[in-house]
């Protein structure tokens, strides 16, 4: 549930469309949401071996510390603070509080609902990992129901209007074709990701080597499945025209299914939805805060954890008021732009950490987990499939998204890298107090 619960937001429910205007016909949207999986499980895959290798509180910044060098690790740290874990939890809130104010009618503005939704969510987590687990499973049972009822509308009450999906595809092979299609990409990665958040709570895992592999790999599969079906339905009922005329393809199921009634019903759906999304964000992502407070790179405090909790209080409230400042301070597509340049080129930077442990490994260099003094990770219980290949080919994948995000939205990609470029100085600075006080 976790790994799921960090991958389905409210992206499947208004994606689709997207994907349906860069390439018009069925066996191409299709393709292209199963290529998405596709490269969503080569992740999964290289994740997984990660995990094992190191299955410490931190996840990638870890991965990135043992693999580069500590300045790396807090970079990443300090770009998923500020940029990429933050603002995309922003642009969900955000979301939620339209869908909410929608649904209720309550005379409250946007940026109220998703600052108390942010706040009701980050007082649950600071309670414990058992009662943000136990928010975060419930809300990711109901989405999974949310999107299993949408599909089940849609095979049921369609009939005349199905649209016959040919093997074929429909267009001659050109450059133009490619550019699409890579296009087409770019919001299907952005759907599939989040299944890396998961290896942030690795250390309070219980046996993560094998428990976080298996994790990570089923919970892909799963949503590989219910991306694949909802795509299938909407270009079946609605065809790759219709589908492309509407920018919110669920509700537009829905209210031909269903009525106003069906229409409404999915709208809560999705704010369920985002409300997964949230809790799962912020169960795991401050754990990465944490790690870096421990390695004396940021405020010791942020590294103080709850006696009777047990849980990182200062680093999830302080990214509960980060995450505040920028849903009241920026729109969502400003706020998606600049996270996505972002996030992939971390994503393509973790992945290749791979290619460092596999050689480290090879020349018995490789240095035994922290956690188990003396002891050898568990090397065999975790592999990526077909690596080197298989890795490259996925960083490859990561990098050509944020090339054509940075190319269509050039001045928002540049408020992410600012920020991001901003970290090495700071970097710097933290290390010289870490050594005074060392």
């Amino acid at each position: 549930m976790l790994v799921m619960g960090g991958i389905v937001g409210s992206g499947i429910f208004i994606n689709p469309y997207v994907v349906a205007r860069q390439v018009h016909t069925p066996v191409l949207i299709l393709g292209a949401w199963a290529a998405g999986g596709v490269i969503a499980l080569a992740g999964a895959f290289i994740y997984a071996e990660l995990a094992v290798l190191r299955p410490e509180v931190g996840g990638q910044y870890a991965y990135l510390r043992e693999a580069y060098h500590p300045g790396v690790a807090f970079v990443y740290g300090w770009a998923l603070l500020l940029v990429t874990q933050t603002g995309g939890m922003a642009a969900v809130a955000v979301t939620f509080a339209r869908y909410f104010v929608e649904l209720t009618g309550v005379p409250m503005r946007d940026g109220l609902v998703a600052t108390l939704a942010l706040a009701a969510l980050t007082a649950i987590n600071c309670l414990g990992v058992k009662p943000g687990a136990r928010v975060q499973s419930v809300l990711m049972i109901l989405k999974i129901v949310t999107i299993t009822a949408l599909v089940v509308c849609g095979f049921l009450w369609f009939g005349a209007s199905r649209v016959h999906l040919h093997p074929a595809l429909d267009r001659p092979v050109s450059l133009d074709l490619l550019t699409a299609i890579g296009a087409a990409m770019t919001p299907v990665l952005f759907a599939y990701g989040g299944w890396q958040t998961s290896c942030f709570v690795a250390g309070e895992v219980i046996k993560p080597e094998r428990n976080l592999p298996r994790a990570l790999v089923a919970g892909v599969l799963g949503v590989i499945a219910l991306y694949l079906a909802v795509n299938w339905i909407c270009v079946r009922d609605l065809g790759p025209d219709g589908l492309a005329a509407t920018t919110a393809p669920a509700s537009a199921l829905a209210r031909l299914a269903l009525g106003e009634r069906g229409a409404a019903l999915i709208a809560l759906g999705i704010a369920i939805s985002t409300l997964g999304f949230l809790s799962q964000s912020i169960l795991t992502a401050p754990r990465v805060y944490f790690a870096m407070a421990q390695d004396g790179l940021f405020f010791r405090a942020v590294a103080w954890i709850h006696p009777r909790t047990r849980v990182p209080v200062v680093a999830i409230a302080l990214q509960g008021v980060w995450t505040t400042v920028i849903a009241l301070s920026g729109r969502y597509d400003q706020i998606l732009n600049y996270v996505v340049s972002t996030d992939f080129i971390f994503f393509g930077l973790t992945a290749t950490c791979l290619f460092v442990f596999r050689r480290r490994e090879r020349s018995g260099s490789l240095i035994p987990d922290p956690g188990s003094p003396g002891a050898s990770p568990p090397l065999r219980r975790a592999r990526m499939p077909g690596h080197p290949v298989t890795t490259a080919l996925f960083v490859a994948a990561c990098w050509l998204v944020v090339i054509a995000t940075v190319y269509k939205y050039t001045a928002n990609s540049i408020v992410g890298w600012t920020i991001v470029v901003a970290g090495i100085p700071v970097y710097f600075l933290w290390g010289r107090r870490a050594k005074r006080l060392s």
